[in-house]
């Protein structure tokens, strides 16, 4: 889970804090969103990879974030790792306290410090995206693109965006050729706050369209699927107006591997 922190303090904190109460306490009401028949369906038994081993290398390296605003850490790293030996084990794992410390972009490390960096904690797309790019570079994985995918307002290209979508999804499924990091609001998918969050995507059905989480949030102790048009709309239509003024808006990072 993203923390934002402002640095005008506790009253904006607040406030703040009611106004992502107000749209969890109606979906809770009425049983709709994450409590109604949409919300993820958690996983019990074993998530079949098909002979995919960067599915494979992706549930072996997952972890959990180490504080509440860490979700980016624990992806990246498990994004890494999972890219370093393909789950061979040819390669130890990195650390999440190794990669911020080869890792500076974006004062990434102060950002998950206690004190925080510049009042903030967390990271917007954008800069999630600069620090993939950083991330895969710094331990030299090759990749062909990294590509940033914010949410629009132009509703004119939800179609083309959508079918992108399910065709990235498709490939990384069928052939492990790319990596999906998801930047979307947690309260689409959970009966939890309305709240930017970042977790890898670890699968893709395309017969029946549900999308795999690997949630990173320690208080998810196993992946959960969702729908994707649950998926699309966690994505791209969240956004509270005060979440997107402190730019945290939705969307995902793609990597294109090879092919």
């Amino acid at each position: 889970m993203i923390e934002y922190a402002p640095p005008d303090m506790n009253l904006q904190r607040i406030f703040r804090r009611a106004y992502l109460y107000l749209p969890y306490g109606f979906s809770r009401i009425t049983g709709t969103g994450p409590f109604g028949p949409d919300g993820a369906e958690y996983i019990r038994g074993t998530i079949q990879t098909d002979g995919n081993p960067l599915k494979s290398a992706l549930l072996k390296y997952h972890v959990k974030q180490f504080h509440g605003a860490s979700c980016s850490v624990a992806t990246i790293v498990s994004v890494v790792n999972a890219l370093r030996d393909g789950g061979t084990g040819d390669l130890g794992p990195i650390t999440q306290m190794d990669i911020l410390e080869a890792v500076r972009t974006a004062n990434w490390k102060e950002r998950m410090l206690d004190n925080n960096y510049k009042g903030r904690r967390g990271l917007p797309l954008s800069v999630l995206g600069d620090l993939v790019k950083s991330s895969l570079d710094a331990y030299e994985i090759e990749y062909k693109a990294v590509e940033t995918v914010a949410a629009r307002k132009n509703s004119d290209e939800s179609k083309k965006i959508r079918d992108v979508l399910w065709k990235r999804l498709f490939d990384f499924e069928t052939r492990g050729n790319c990596l999906i990091i998801a930047h979307f609001d947690q309260g689409a998918y959970l009966p939890t706050l309305n709240v930017p969050h970042i977790s890898p995507v670890g699968g893709f059905d395309p017969n029946t369209g549900n999308v795999v989480i690997l949630d990173v949030d320690p208080d998810e102790e196993k992946p959960y699927k969702i729908g994707f048009d649950t998926f699309y709309k966690g994505l791209f239509s969240y956004g509270r107006r005060i979440l997107r003024s402190a730019g945290f808006g939705g969307g995902y990072v793609y990597i294109r591997l090879r092919g």
